[in-house]
């Protein structure tokens, strides 16, 4: 057995899957180290994938070759697109997954994609030589040699879990911890610290009365994952239900306050606050009367159910008398309590935007060991780690997303120069330039770059463009078409519409709020007959992605206006150009942060918290600008 490998990925959650895949189909003789080979890929916390700005990502990491969508679409068991009541950049994608399934296929994927070995093992340290990583050793004394190593060990790094005063060693339940790689890391001079997270109680459906709990089912459209069509959904499709919690619900949970190690001193570590447990919810918000609860199939024919909304690390028995105040739950069974878990994290100001860190060469980091929470967020980081880890073997250079490229360049952005006081999770807030980043076009903007590195296939290249090309003639279409009144105000009239006063381009029809293309389609034959010409698979993505760019038009076009301005800035290279400390003209913070980031170029340097305009403006006149 060869020991000499390109890539070495440490941990196969969902960021080790995808930074292991993208660094293998490049080319790199990649090897992928879990402890263990049946969990792969497992979803620790809720069976979902997506959500609000999380859905954008996975489009993301679809667009560019990675296989995050694809599982998510072939394990599904109910998709939604959330937020269509708002605008198209507020639209969000997420799936409730069957979790088996998903290992299943994640496991399948790995083992048949070319380069890409596996070894079951705890990873226990790392090998150094010049101040460059040169491989990994593990519990069973193997010592694997590495050109890169990415470190993608989730929670596992010293996991503490709680339930009550109770305290487990692992990095979930039923598996063990890691212990020496962060040890060893903090001798070399990086920054750790501890944060935590929580899963709450899983239920037997069987025992719970659906009649009490409001049915909420999926969408039955076209919407998916991947931008391939030839994946679909493969499962039977399950409702979700929502329940609330109520007032005696809250006098059980405050009764059981001081054993929650949340508040008696037995957790120190840093929640997160856009996530929090249930106990959490009753202290922050003690004049509520209820909280809504979503419970969520597991799978297509499993009877376990999560309770979203109820992460808890209170003793099990508080947990279960608490949930059987709640009507539907009065005689639930559970298959195991919620708990939390500490684990080690590293301080991500310390990483390039490649992931690489600043003080190791060949290192990378990717996952929740840079403070993030969220399977989405760590497979869009494990990707780029993936593609760069592949091109500092082969010498092939960098790749970074800039911030109106992508949310995975807004997410690598905010944590290497912002770094983390919290649990990191993506929202489309944090996205100024939001309106360029919709699920819609993710692969319009990303999978050309993905094909130029070889990641996207050039199957995928071609879809896309054909995709686009049909968007485009479409668009082209509307604008070049003009309506005569005496042609439409008959079928407007039936449908209940005000006449046109005046003909005009169909274009500018599209663009008024009460019509879209599919009901203008059945008032002008020319119309629908342009759309039966498109591709039938894609036909309703393809139409919808025309009706956006017209829609928002004018709002995208001021954006990327505003972009291309930022942008100029990210042009201005500083990094190693000045000593920081001997700039008096800045204030005290902006010496002290600017030295300790380095940002690479001014407009990093600009988003670093406590740099103001004027820093930026002294920045610039030393430039000579």
């Amino acid at each position: 057995m060869n020991l000499d490998y390109d890539v070495i990925v440490i941990g196969a959650g969902h960021a080790g899957c995808e930074a292991a895949c993208a660094a293998a189909n490049l080319g790199s003789r990649t090897l992928l180290i879990t402890i263990d080979m049946n969990k792969i890929a497992q979803m620790s916390c809720n069976p979902a994938v997506g959500g609000i700005a999380k859905g954008q990502i996975v489009r993301e990491i679809d667009a560019m070759g990675g296989q995050m969508g694809i599982v998510t679409d072939r394990a599904s068991i109910q998709f939604r697109m959330l937020n269509r009541s708002k605008g198209p950049a507020m639209w969000s994608p997420r799936a409730q997954a069957d979790r088996m399934r998903f290992i299943e296929l994640w496991r399948y994927t790995l083992e048949n994609t070319p380069n890409l070995y596996m070894w079951q093992d705890v990873a226990t340290g790392l090998t150094f030589e010049g101040g460059a990583v040169t491989g990994v050793k593990t519990a069973f004394g193997v010592t694997f040699k590495a050109k890169t190593v990415i470190l993608t060990a989730g929670t596992f790094l010293n996991g503490l879990m709680h339930v009550g005063r109770v305290q487990q060693e692992g990095g979930r339940v039923a598996e063990p911890a890691s212990h020496g790689i962060t040890e060893q890391l903090v001798e070399l001079g990086f920054s750790a610290d501890r944060m935590k997270t929580g899963t709450p109680v899983r239920l037997d459906e069987r025992s719970i009365d659906f009649t009490k709990a409001e049915r909420q089912d999926g969408d039955d459209d076209f919407h998916h994952f991947s931008f391939l069509p030839s994946v679909k959904r493969e499962l039977k499709q399950r409702p979700c239900w929502i329940v609330y919690t109520n007032e005696e619900v809250h006098e059980t949970l405050q009764r059981g306050l001081p054993d929650s190690p949340l508040y008696n001193g037995q957790i120190q570590s840093i929640g997160p606050r856009y996530c929090p447990s249930i106990e959490t919810k009753l202290v922050t918000f003690p004049d509520k009367d209820s909280h809504q609860l979503f419970l969520e199939p597991e799978g297509e024919t499993t009877h376990e159910m999560y309770l979203n909304g109820f992460s808890s690390s209170m003793p099990w028995d508080v947990q279960l008398e608490a949930i059987s105040h709640i009507p539907a739950l009065e005689n639930a069974h559970a298959f195991r309590p919620g708990y939390a878990i500490e684990y080690d994290f590293f301080d991500p100001t310390q990483l390039y935007h490649t992931l690489e860190t600043k003080l190791v060469k060949n290192l990378y980091f990717a996952g929740q060991v840079n403070g993030t929470t969220g399977y989405e967020e760590a497979a869009g980081q494990g990707l780029i780690a993936g593609i760069n880890a592949h091109l500092r073997t082969h010498g092939g250079g960098e790749f970074t997303l800039a911030r109106d490229e992508a949310y995975i360049g807004v997410l690598i952005d905010d944590l290497v120069t912002k770094g983390v006081d919290e649990p990191y999770r993506m929202f489309t807030s944090r996205a100024e330039h939001r309106i360029l980043l919709r699920q819609d076009d993710a692969d319009r903007r990303l999978t050309e770059k993905a094909y130029r590195l070889g990641l996207a296939t050039e199957e995928r290249y071609q879809l896309m463009r054909s995709k686009w090309e049909q968007v485009d003639a479409l668009i082209d279409f509307t604008k070049n078409y003009s309506v005569r009144t005496a042609y439409i105000n008959p079928g407007l009239e039936k449908l209940g519409f005000e006449p046109l006063r005046q003909g005009c381009k169909l274009f500018d029809l599209v663009l008024r709020p009460q019509f879209n293309f599919k009901l203008l389609a059945t008032v002008i034959p020319d119309l629908d007959e342009h759309i039966q010409t498109i591709e039938e698979g894609r036909r309703d993505e393809i139409v919808e992605a025309a009706e956006i760019k017209i829609k928002y038009h004018g709002y995208i076009e001021r954006e990327e206006l505003i972009a291309n301005k930022i942008g100029r800035l990210e042009d201005v290279k500083i990094k190693g150009k000045f000593d920081y400390e001997k700039i008096l003209q800045l204030s005290t913070e902006a010496r002290q942060k600017l030295a300790k980031i380095d940002p690479e170029t001014l407009g990093q340097a600009s988003r670093i918290p406590g740099i103001s305009p004027s820093d930026v403006n002294i920045l610039l006149l030393l430039l000579g600008r």
